[in-house]
């Protein structure tokens, strides 16, 4: 069963409170804790695991570690995911650094640059030049990528990564790219994210004031 994307936030709010009440020495969580910690009701939450083929016990609850287990089935965690980053800027650099990722399974394994200043084939995570991309992605069968370049050549970048085989992108660029359907595109704005808290910070400063 394939849920749609609020269903899924919601299931990475349930892994995070999860691993949570883990961390805190719990072994077993209600639908009733899981719905407290994800700010939704113990019945939306019931209804999200009935979605997803997971069986619930009103009386003994859910066992924390299998649910996990089941989560992370779900959610593509039970095996390294591997992913590229086309553009090694300072968004994509940063990406690249961030050591978080290898504790969720996830793997960015190559970047890809039209700079030649920024190609490093030798680096840790190493950044090669964007016209070898296609063949990187065939010969590595990478399935994930993300994008982090301009504006004017994001969507050429998209192109090039849905011919080679890429199924789901993340896209950082300043525009809203477009796909075909069966490749999945997340589009972060994060100017216009920035913008939004700017815009509530001022509304409630003029609120103070007043």
């Amino acid at each position: 069963m394939v849920g749609n994307k609020h269903s899924i936030i919601r299931l990475l709010k349930y892994k995070s409170s999860l691993l949570r009440f883990r961390i805190l020495g719990f072994k077993r969580v209600f639908s009733d804790n899981l719905a407290d910690a994800a700010d939704v009701t113990a019945a939306q939450v019931r209804k999200d695991f009935s979605l997803f083929g997971i069986p619930g016990n009103r009386r003994g609850g859910y066992q924390i570690d299998e649910l996990l287990s089941r989560l992370n089935s779900l959610l593509g965690k039970d095996v390294v995911q591997k992913v590229i980053i086309v553009g090694a800027g300072h968004i994509g650099s940063a990406l690249m650094k961030y050591k978080g990722f290898d504790k969720e399974g996830i793997q960015i394994t190559a970047g890809f640059d039209i700079d030649p200043d920024k190609i490093q084939r030798e680096a840790e995570i190493p950044v090669y030049p964007f016209d070898e991309m296609k063949d990187y992605i065939k010969n590595n069968d990478i399935k994930i990528g993300i994008i982090s370049v301009t504006e004017m050549f994001a969507q050429h970048v998209l192109d090039g990564m849905v011919e080679a085989g890429i199924k789901g992108v993340l896209n950082f660029a300043p525009v809203k790219l477009k796909g075909p359907d069966e490749v999945f595109i997340s589009n972060v704005d994060l100017l216009g994210e920035l913008e939004k808290v700017i815009y509530f910070v001022k509304s409630a400063e003029s609120r103070m004031v007043s």
